[in-house]
């Protein structure tokens, strides 16, 4: 059956093709198209499609969405995998293809839509699923069932859409623990830019989007295009050019040995895949944010101030400290407390107690409702801290249970935080995490659930046989929290994981937040959160206001800087507050009090990152139809440094708007720019283009510029 779709939105068009019966391949992924009828779309693809190269196969080699090797392509095949050495090169034939559920026409020019590939081999069914999202992303994964006698085991499978070879550049990121998503840049040539992540969660040195673009692309500047594996096992994310100069960007899932070996009728079904194209940065970042804030479960901009108590107690949780700690969040205006590791089982330090979900009456003698009650009462939620996957072999659980930790036969993995990976796909250990947490959840007014996951699964074997089980871990994981949400609605839950190591659409499609790294130190915070928002909004990432000196880093940051790096994201506190001085706490009420004034804006508006030449300098800036907020921070450069002049992109070039800088550096008045006295009113087309004079800036200080649309 020969079918030609094409798909467009949000500026951009997919069109596939599928002719005699093989599998779909993409004549077209990026800007939109316009209208095409059925016979532009037939000469576009005779027109495109590859010549016969010397020493090369005798018709073109064909690049389907899941590419075959049969077909004369020397990329990464998009299936590996084998019957015991047999029915390795499936003779796919495509037999269906439905469009929303319904049979798919010979052509058709659609909006945002999803089709199904339905296809057959000897012993086996495939499935691909593509969709164009109303944001412009293009989602793809694909199903295969065994259908053939003995099992089949699958080893990989990916899939790719192709990019031009104007394309050159890759940008993805790297990263360790308090240095997540470290961008990273390289030049493609022949074979394949490769990134794996084998932390058995998403892992704080992941590829996170991997990028490639017309050399030199940036924020606001250069086509792009870009694949994200929606998954928080292990997984891969791959460009790939051959010979022939063909690129193809993929990603999947990275199965360990076994772990999808399909018995007669047994399905694997691969991770959502997610591909964005744009020009520039930011307007692929726009299609990732409108597609997050299209979830149901996705929070509004007016999220509550938030206080976690880790860096001001640990674990000596003394009720008359955090009570007095609740007193003071709630008069500087914070919206929502939440008590941290510490308050369960054995758990006075970090060796003991994991996996033994119940109050500790050493620590709560009372239980958490007089802790829990004083904060409702001061007007402010309450959270909790979790970290259900993991276990301590001084517990409960781990003495009942031994059986339950992931292990390799015969041996322990290597500890890491002096703790083991309890396994849920056990179902008896699945009932204890979920019978436990969800009797706390249910005794308590809890509000918010810090959901923590603090090591790799490194030796991940599951049950009496020792088999890999990372996959079967992240099922089971996924499976436990969508029971707790189901069965606690009104709970937020936030993703940690060692800070920022697991950060990836498919468990953002469960959490309302994500702890962005357990570094708060603001001028690591300067990077971070911006190309965090490479994925996700401001109003999804933890942005905390911590002590002045760094509990990680050492080094010493005054307030303005801590906060004006803080409020582009969802902010809390991560601070002694009884430690603070009075004029500390008057300092922090007023940010706070700005903050819930412009946190619609904050929230609630697009993502805008300049390209600044200098490294150390960062100029971003959120923009609404009422209002923009930019912060210019300076990070290393010499004291007395002067930028020049700063534009503002984003703003209705025809709209006036009024300018404010809120500029608390300690620069003598004769340093300042003349303009910073009183507000000026410019239309947003000069301040596009010529821009205002930038403030003198002091290393690690930033200024915030406030437009109000007139």
């Amino acid at each position: 059956m020969d079918t030609r779709l094409v798909l467009s939105a949000a500026g951009v068009s997919i069109a596939l093709e599928t002719t005699g019966g093989d599998l779909p391949e993409v004549l077209h992924w990026g800007d939109h198209l316009g209208p095409v009828s059925e016979t532009q779309l037939t000469e576009l693809s005779a027109a495109t499609r590859a010549t016969v190269a010397p020493s090369a196969p005798d018709s073109p080699v064909r690049y389907a969405v899941l590419p075959e090797a049969r077909r004369g392509i020397t990329v990464r095949p998009g299936l590996i995998g084998s019957r015991d050495g047999r029915d390795w090169t499936p003779d796919w034939r495509v037999n269906a293809v439905t469009v929303d559920g319904a049979p798919a026409p010979a052509f058709a020019s659609l909006g945002a839509a999803s089709v199904d590939f339905h296809a057959v081999a000897p012993g086996l069914e495939l499935t691909i699923t593509v969709q164009l999202t109303p944001q412009g992303l293009v989602a793809a994964r694909a199903a295969v069932t065994n259908r053939g006698e003995g099992a089949f085991t699958l080893d990989e499978i990916t899939l790719a859409l192709p990019v031009p070879t104007r394309a050159t550049e890759v940008l993805d990121f790297a990263g360790r623990w308090g240095v997540e998503r470290f961008p990273q840049r390289t030049t493609l040539g022949t074979g394949a830019h490769r990134r794996e992540g084998r932390h058995g969660r998403t892992g704080a040195d992941a590829a996170y989007v991997l990028h490639i673009g017309e050399a030199g692309f940036g924020f606001g500047a250069g086509e792009v295009w870009c694949v994200h594996t929606a998954w928080s096992g292990n997984h891969i994310h791959q460009v790939e050019r051959d010979l022939y100069g063909t690129q193809l960007i993929s990603g999947g899932e990275l199965l360990l040995p076994g772990e999808a070996r399909l018995a007669t009728g047994e399905s694997y079904t691969t991770p959502w895949l997610y591909f964005g194209h744009g020009h520039g940065l930011d307007a692929v970042a726009d299609r990732f944010h409108g597609f997050l804030r299209a979830q149901p479960h996705a929070p509004s901009a007016d999220r509550p101030v938030t206080l976690n108590v880790w860096e001001a107690v640990y674990f000596d949780h003394d009720a008359d400290r955090l009570v007095d700690l609740a007193r003071r969040a709630a008069r500087v205006g914070v919206e929502r407390f939440v008590l941290d590791d510490g308050w369960f089982g054995g758990r006075r330090h970090e060796r003991a107690g994991l996996g033994d979900w119940v109050v500790s009456p050493q620590a709560w003698p009372d239980g958490l409702h007089p802790l829990v009650d004083q904060v409702k009462d001061l007007g402010m939620q309450f959270g909790l801290w979790f970290e259900p996957e993991m276990v301590n072999l001084d517990s409960d659980v781990a003495r009942a249970h031994p059986e339950w930790v992931l292990q390799p036969a015969g041996r322990l993995p290597v500890e890491s935080r002096f703790q083991q990976v309890l396994n849920l796909a056990d179902e008896g250990a699945f009932a204890h995490v979920l019978g436990q947490v969800d009797a706390v959840l249910a005794e308590y007014r809890i509000d918010y659930v810090k959901w923590d996951h603090n090591r790799d699964l490194v030796d991940a074997g599951s049950g009496p046989d020792g088999r890999p089980g990372v996959h079967a871990q992240t099922a089971a994981f996924y499976r436990l929290l969508d029971e707790l949400r189901r069965r606690h609605p009104g709970v937020e839950f936030e993703s940690c994981s060692s800070g920022g190591a697991r950060v990836d659409l498919e468990v953002l499609k469960r959490t309302e937040r994500v702890w962005v790294s357990d570094i708060i130190d603001p001028a690591e915070r300067q990077r971070m959160l911006p190309w965090t928002g490479q994925l996700i909004p401001p109003e999804f990432q933890g942005s905390h206001i911590a002590s002045g000196r760094s509990h990680t880093t050492g080094r010493w940051h005054d307030l303005t800087f801590r906060a004006v790096t803080a409020v582009f994201g969802h902010l809390g506190i991560e601070w002694d507050l009884a430690q603070a001085t009075e004029d500390e706490l008057a300092e922090l009420g007023w940010w706070i009090d700005w903050y819930k004034a412009n946190r619609s804006v904050l929230l609630g508006g697009r993502q805008i990152r300049v390209d600044t030449p200098d490294p150390g300098t960062w100029f971003k800036g959120v923009v609404t139809n009422d209002k923009a907020i930019f912060s210019l921070a300076q990070l290393s450069a010499t004291p007395g440094a002067n930028l020049g002049l700063v534009r503002f992109p984003g703003l209705d070039s025809d709209a006036d708007y009024r300018l404010t800088v809120i500029d608390r550096q300690p620069v003598p008045p004769q340093l300042r720019p003349a303009w910073e006295a009183q507000p000026v009113v410019l239309p947003g087309r000069l301040l596009g283009t010529v821009g205002v004079r930038a403030p003198m800036m002091l290393p690690e200080s930033a200024v915030l510029f406030e437009l109000e649309r007139l």
